[in-house]
């Protein structure tokens, strides 16, 4: 596919169809009104007629008349003062579902001149977002829907009398498509079968990625694992015959500092929930519980190509949980990477035990900060919805600075307490931690539990359960989101700008 920056008149551009943003407002301006005035009014007529008032992904098809434009696409993008650059991606994914269903394969995107002060950021996520779009699901058909196949995407500098730098456009189209595709790989790793993704499937993706991108790849495998004592993964890969894999992908982007931030992801390659089995219904989406590993994995592969000056470390602990004959029961002790031993409650709050030897792991290689994301709880639905991911810390100011980053990005995060009476809960009367505690604020004593295995690090932890995957297509279509790829790249970059951000060692605060 090509990207490309046109300058002129967008009305007047040879695409197959030309995108223009219109506000809840009515009020025509840039390419929009440029548009409008080539086909007579009918941008005008149609706002007129309230066929589309300019609500977010709000859509309209106009047919032009003459030129060489032959559609033009009006998107809304609601209220106009409060325009947000994020907005962009699902404008531009709302295009492309639209329009490549429909079989156009060249799409011009015209920017709102709102985007004038933030031009590469926009730029970005507009080809993030038509990337997006681009996603179908019905590849294991023998019939599948019409793929949406995109030749050409251009960014056009002309907003009506205004112009857009080329230069800003073209810079942050290439930052856009890098995103895009990581975005996309997690993706399609988490939609695949898990029949068809198994830990070692997905080690031998993450080390394609290594590969293609100049990165470090090892893997441990279970006899590595039972010799340095991670007894809490291996109890959870103890029902199936798929052999667990401790995923290592390292980017070594400032070999001189000592700094290195670990991002860790659940890799639950499917999860049925063990002996402690989970009901029938909707027991297929489980195979989107390794979502928070792949968005490591599309992470690392963004991260080395946009080459920040910082030192990460992308750890996928990866397992399946079934109820087979060697299964781990309720009741059962293991032993932890660190020596802690835990007493196994429910087998199907498995995340939090291959979380516990990866973050462990994560220590030894050297992490002197920490970032994990996973489908690690039911609760944190109930808290949440699907409307944002929870956000605990043991570090205030760390997790102030990831927020900060998050909320320029289109993922939505909310933090929440992580008071010491959750680590209290957590105690086992036999054991030095119990893997449940049932239904009370079920997220945050599960993030007391992997507060265990951090020591003194700096660490957050994002449960990402109810931001993983949707239920209804939009802008992209229903299934996995590629949640957190982009808060994980995004907080990345920070860091490597400010990388002696220093812990305050305050337990993180109570948020409402």
């Amino acid at each position: 596919m090509q990207i490309r920056v046109s300058s002129g008149d967008a009305a007047s551009l040879e695409t197959g169809a030309l995108v223009v943003p219109v506000f809840s407002d009515g009020r025509l301006d840039g390419a929009a009104e440029s548009a409008d005035a080539a086909m007579g009014g009918g941008l005008t007529e149609v706002l007129a007629s309230r066929e589309i008032s300019g609500k977010a992904n709000e859509i309209v098809l106009l047919h032009a008349p003459a030129g060489k434009t032959k559609r033009v696409l009006a998107v809304g993008l609601g209220d106009r003062s409060k325009f947000e650059p994020q907005a962009l991606v699902k404008y531009a994914g709302t295009a492309v579902r639209y329009l490549g269903k429909r079989n156009v394969h060249s799409i011009a995107f015209a920017l709102p001149l709102e985007a004038q002060h933030q031009v590469r950021l926009c730029a970005a996520y507009v080809i993030e977002g038509a990337l997006a779009g681009t996603i179908d699901t019905t590849t294991y058909r023998t019939e599948p829907d019409r793929p949406i196949v995109l030749e050409e995407i251009v960014l056009v500098t002309s907003a009506g009398s205004h112009e857009f730098e080329a230069h800003a456009l073209e810079e942050g189209a290439a930052r856009g498509r890098i995103l895009g595709e990581a975005v996309n790989l997690a993706r399609e790793l988490a939609m695949t079968p898990a029949n068809d993704m198994t830990p070692t499937i997905l080690a031998r993706k993450a080390e394609d990625v290594a590969r293609a991108h100049g990165l470090t790849f090892h893997a441990l495998d279970e006899d590595q694992m039972f010799q340095k004592g991670m007894g809490a993964i291996l109890s959870v890969s103890s029902g199936s015959d798929e052999r667990a894999q401790m995923i290592v992908i390292e980017y070594k982007g400032d070999p001189s500092s000592k700094e290195k931030l670990a991002l860790v992801g659940k890799g639950v390659t499917f999860d049925s929930g063990g002996i402690s089995i989970k009901p029938a219904e909707n027991m297929h989406e489980m195979k989107y519980d390794m979502s928070g590993g792949a968005g490591v994995i599309g992470a690392m592969s963004a991260i080395a190509q946009l080459k920040p000056k910082i030192n990460v470390l992308g750890i996928v602990p990866a397992s399946e949980n079934l109820p087979g004959p060697r299964a781990t029961k309720p009741g059962d002790v293991v032993r932890a990477m660190n020596g802690k031993t835990i007493e196994v409650i429910n087998t199907d709050a498995e995340g939090r035990l291959l979380l516990a030897d990866a973050l462990c792991y994560a220590r030894e290689l050297g992490a002197t900060r920490i970032v994990d994301a996973a489908t690690l709880t039911g609760a944190m639905v109930i808290t949440l919805g699907h409307a944002a991911a929870g956000v605990m810390s043991n570090d205030d100011a760390f997790a102030q600075h990831f927020l900060s980053v998050a909320a320029k990005t289109p993922e939505r995060y909310w933090q929440l307490p992580l008071y010491d009476e959750f680590s209290q809960t957590v105690k086992s009367e036999i054991a030095d931690l119990r893997n449940s505690t049932g239904r009370p604020a079920g997220s945050l004593t599960a993030a007391a539990f992997l507060k265990a295995f951090v020591g003194d690090t700096p660490w957050i932890h994002l449960d990402i359960a109810g931001t993983a995957y949707v239920d209804e297509a939009s802008h992209q279509a229903k299934g996995p989101t590629g949640t957190p790829v982009r808060a994980f790249v995004a907080f990345v970059e920070e860091l490597a700008k400010a990388p002696a951000l220093k812990s305050n060692g305050a337990t993180a605060a109570a948020r409402s």
